[in-house]
């Protein structure tokens, strides 16, 4: 049976790579995109969404969400890495025929949701604040949630710690409370981190032979990465790009390319540690434990990453056959 999903984005540049392997592969069914402030302003984001889905012949809704965290200040969007509008140096049209739900994103979830119980799978890419204010209006949506991946987070597993701060990761560094709200919620969550993403590696001529055989789709992330592969370039030194938001998606397609860690998490709000993620991965009680009753969650800590490329490459050019 495809594995229904809802994915709640920030449409940037690893994000478009993510929405379309989600697009591509034939155990998904995307079933609607919600999009959220981070790479890209909430308006910019949205537009590239619906970029994608009218290029590319989505039949997924698309609805837009937040525009700014909780309760932290906006941080603003990550101009350096993804572009002034999202998508490096494609700016991407105005749709001709698609058009957003009318439904703010974190309804468009509650409502989907609860017409589709214990099928809809929310995968998270961005900031977490659409799921945290599902959860704040219709908190029985736990219960009807199959579970919930998100790509965030970094636990200092394989030596990955942060990427915003030195000790905080994007996603989770935009919107800490939300992130904290989602992860301490009763329902089952899978964080896909760096501490697995940047253990996986998209190479300058992986993504060459990308556009050489996977049609249109090859083509469009090619031309989308190369801002993208400029800043890794310039200010990692790195000739390629490391493979954040699709590590999500096939998390969902085979969740045996992963290793996990169970425990509860919680996320620092505030403070110079703002955005860090915890992990308590043992058993022992402590007088002060504000880990202890929260619900038990998992973490990637390892990855089969040639099999993850393998993966990404078959369902990009297989999907890129459609377009020829």
């Amino acid at each position: 049976m495809r594995k229904k999903i809802i994915l709640d984005t920030d449409p940037g540049i690893d994000d478009a790579m993510a929405i379309l392997f989600a697009q591509a592969h034939p155990d998904i069914d995307l079933v609607g995109i919600t999009t959220v402030y981070g790479n890209a302003t909430i308006e910019n984001g949205t537009r590239n969404a619906l970029y994608l889905k009218e290029k590319f012949n989505f039949s997924c809704d698309v609805a837009k969400g937040a525009d700014k965290p909780v309760h932290r200040p906006a941080v603003g969007a990550t101009v350096v890495v993804h572009g002034e509008t999202g998508f490096g140096d494609i700016h991407s049209s105005e749709p001709e025929h698609a058009s957003a739900d009318p439904r703010p994103a974190y309804q468009y979830i509650i409502d989907t949701v609860k017409a589709n119980p214990g099928e809809i799978t929310l995968v998270t890419v961005g900031p977490l604040t659409n799921i945290a204010l599902a959860l704040d209006a219709a908190p029985e949506i736990t219960s009807l949630v199959k579970e919930v991946v998100v790509m965030g987070g970094a636990f200092g597993m394989n030596d990955h710690r942060g990427n915003v701060t030195p000790y905080a990761e994007a996603n989770i560094h935009d919107d800490p409370h939300a992130a904290d709200r989602v992860f301490t919620a009763s329902w089952p969550v899978v964080i896909v981190g760096l501490d697995v993403t940047e253990e996986s590696f998209f190479s300058a001529e992986y993504i060459d032979e990308l556009k050489a055989d996977g049609g249109k789709v090859g083509e469009f992330i090619w031309d989308v990465s190369r801002y993208y592969l400029r800043f890794y370039a310039n200010k990692l030194g790195l000739e390629g790009c490391h493979v954040h938001d699709p590590s999500a998606i096939a998390y969902v397609i085979n969740p045996e390319l992963f290793t996990l860690r169970e425990g509860p998490i919680r996320v620092v709000t505030d403070g110079p540690a703002e955005g860090l993620t915890l992990q308590k991965f043992d058993g022992r009680r402590h007088q002060t434990d504000d880990w202890g009753d929260m619900p038990a969650q998992r973490v990637g800590i390892a990855v089969n990453d040639q099999a993850l490329l393998a993966l990404y490459r078959e369902s990009i050019i297989n999907f890129g056959k459609q377009f020829t």
